[in-house]
């Protein structure tokens, strides 16, 4: 079976463009090496094109959604225990600031200013940025940090990260993921991961009204067409109350 064929097989499996790219790469990487080590070569290797692939609208929560989401995290964090409490903090400084999970789970108690309302992110390629803690993100992050005593005196406990396990261990990225697919999970909002608050922050504010720059810099994106997929979501929302709306859509 040639290159071409081999291509058209996995179109008639049904498998993605994503998928067949990643296939194709790995055959050229391979003839690659053919070449280099043994002089074997591969015009058609070369010459073969990749599967356009469609850009993936980003999964985000709409306003119900999020609601039913909050509704859910501050009923559980109303008995004022330390896990419900962390948890909601977690939830609303996601939904707050939109940042990645690394930068949350990378966040010291220097890093937030609840009097300014304002927190230090280090993202990506150690840049650092100055992000805005809303006024609900902030209260439950006092909640939080008030509780967050009982576990810091522990024995061997992190004294500088934000968010702490029960044993007063800096909480692991992968906690944080469980922490918040339970709440997910909780409210029935199937398919979505920790990312996906990222993108509901920036699906929001854009439906707000919030200028793509100023988002961009939010998110800490290096370029702004990273942040412009947000657009075509903000955008089929449009369509779909103009198509639900409109007498003659």
């Amino acid at each position: 079976m040639g290159l071409r064929g081999f291509l058209g097989e996995l179109h008639r499996k049904g498998l993605s463009k994503r998928t067949a790219a990643r296939a194709l790469s790995a055959v050229r990487s391979f003839y690659r090496y053919l070449q280099l080590h043994h002089g074997i070569a591969n015009a058609a290797a070369r010459a073969a094109k990749v599967p356009k692939i469609d850009k993936r609208l980003p999964t985000y929560l709409d306003r119900d959604g999020s609601g039913r989401l909050f509704d859910w995290a501050e009923g559980r964090a109303a008995g004022d225990e330390f896990g419900p409490t962390r948890d909601l903090a977690i939830l609303e400084l996601f939904y707050s600031t939109g940042i990645r999970l690394s930068e949350l789970g990378g966040m010291n108690l220097e890093d937030l200013d609840l009097l300014a309302d304002q927190a230090k992110v280090r993202g990506k390629g150690r840049k650092e940025r100055i992000v805005p803690v809303g006024s609900r993100a902030s209260l439950a992050l006092r909640r939080y940090l008030n509780l967050r005593e009982q576990v810091a005196v522990l024995p061997r406990s992190d004294r500088r990260a934000v968010f702490l396990s029960r044993r007063g261990k800096r909480l692991a990225p992968r906690g944080i993921q469980l922490v918040v697919h339970r709440m997910f999970d909780a409210v029935g909002a199937d398919g979505l991961r920790v990312h996906s608050l990222r993108h509901t922050f920036a699906t929001h504010m854009l439906d707000a009204g919030a200028d793509l720059r100023a988002v961009q810099e939010l998110l800490g994106h290096a370029s702004l067409s990273t942040t412009q997929v947000y657009t075509h979501t903000s955008v089929e929302r449009l369509k779909k109350v103009y198509r639900q709306a409109h007498p003659r859509a």
